[in-house]
């Protein structure tokens, strides 16, 4: 790209590899010059938690305010009671009002970590836009919004194109999300003059959407920027794992596997995952990136490190080193493991390993266990488990054993 931005916040947006599209670089770049200027990312409260997918635009919002700018964290108490068709094969389930109440709770712990909601200028403000979708009147809604928009042009938007084009219904409730979004964004203008709304390269119809209407109803210049569609570098969606959603809440994916998640990055997406999940100097993840061999792994656990010491705290991140090279190197049993604790009664005579390992979360399914197993990938006490029908009694259990899946996933096993 070729643009010279005067502002820190687009510098650090290229220079980190933030940046996909903007509407108006330069529009953007000289209001970002001219005074702290108010930006937001909408979050629609579709589980109590939110992911690693999540995380390159919650760094976006913090480098927002790291360069003197008003951050809003858009919770979609409204949106979600619709859901976002974008780039989806079917429609969402619908959710009440008490779960995408609790949904936002649990969400609202994490964007504490990375952002300060304060009474600064720049200090960072959760809304929820039911806040003035929950009484808009519908009738009056077609008429002053809904006249604005081109169904031909909503058909256009690759998001709904996509969906058409295989022929997968689209119900009228979903076709009505990206009106709501684009009020939105121009709702976030006339209250709290927000002149920015980021999101992923999948949001570009929507974004573009709330800048049209808010021209067109208030006449006010706004921008969109996106940030690019993650995937790691053998093309897989990033924060995703073989054992599911990389949750960010504590209390649904421990610290340590956390920690472990980063430290298993591959090579080559090193040095640009430092860039985008940590605030080392890029200088410095570009030198980490190009280190090769055993070297690259320091650089793993540096990443982990950094990456974990922001979400968890540097405590937390210290702990799951600590437990990964005591794992790794030593053979020995790590306590900050991943730990099923049986009552007496629930092992009764005995319980077959099979069980234990699809309980300790190793394995979905016994076939998957019973897989694992035959396909050498299964250890007990880092020894190679190969009896599929060995049954764990109290005695098996009078010290805590360590079963693993592979070389990276382990859990212990012990007595209530």
């Amino acid at each position: 790209m070729t643009y010279h931005p005067k502002s820190d916040f687009i510098a650090t947006m290229i220079e980190r590899g933030f940046l996909a599209d903007c509407t108006d670089y330069q529009g953007l770049d000289d209001a970002l010059i001219s005074g702290v200027q108010t930006a937001y990312i909408g979050y629609d409260a579709t589980a109590q938690s939110l992911h690693v997918g999540h995380l390159m635009n919650i760094m976006v919002l913090r480098w927002l305010q790291k360069t003197g700018h008003k951050p809003i964290t858009l919770m979609g108490g409204g949106t979600t009671k619709v859901g976002d068709p974008s780039f989806r094969s079917d429609e969402r389930p619908l959710l009440g009002p008490e779960q995408i109440d609790a949904n936002i709770a649990g969400m609202k712990q994490v964007f504490s970590k990375y952002l300060s909601y304060d009474d600064s200028e720049t200090g960072a403000l959760m809304l929820n836009n039911a806040e003035w979708l929950d009484s808009l009147n519908y009738l009056d809604f077609l008429r002053d919004i809904g006249r604005h928009f081109s169904v031909n042009r909503m058909l256009s938007f690759e998001s709904v194109k996509s969906r058409l084009d295989r022929e997968q219904s689209l119900s009228f409730l979903e076709f009505n999300y990206m009106i709501l979004q684009a009020y939105d964004f121009l709702e976030l203008n006339r209250r709290y003059g927000c002149v920015l709304q980021m999101g992923g390269s999948d949001q570009w119809g929507n974004i573009v959407n709330g800048i049209d209407l808010t021209r067109r109803v208030l006449d006010h210049e706004i921008y969109g920027l996106t940030t690019p569609l993650l995937t790691t570098s053998d093309g897989r969606k990033m924060g995703k794992s073989q054992g599911g959603a990389i949750w960010l809440n504590g209390d649904m994916l421990s610290p340590y596997e956390f920690w472990q998640f980063w430290r298993n990055t591959t090579d080559a997406d090193v040095g640009r995952f430092l860039k985008i999940f940590t605030e080392l100097p890029v200088d410095e993840c570009d030198r980490m990136g190009a280190l090769q061999g055993s070297e690259i792994n320091e650089a793993k656990i540096r990443l982990a490190n950094e990456v974990t010491t922001l979400l968890h705290g540097a405590e937390a991140a210290a702990t799951a080193e600590a437990t990964a090279r005591e794992v790794f190197e030593k053979g020995g049993v790590g306590g900050d493991l991943p730990t099923l604790t049986l009552s007496a009664s629930e092992l009764g005579d005995g319980m077959s390993i099979v069980q234990l390992i699809v309980k300790s979360g190793l394995a979905k399914s016994g076939k998957e266990a019973k897989r694992l197993i035959a396909e050498n990938g299964a250890k007990l006490d880092d020894a190679p488990l190969t009896d599929a029908g060995l049954m764990i009694d109290a005695g098996a259990l009078s010290s805590p054993i360590k079963l693993s899946a592979g070389k990276k996933r382990h859990a212990l096993v012990q007595l209530g």
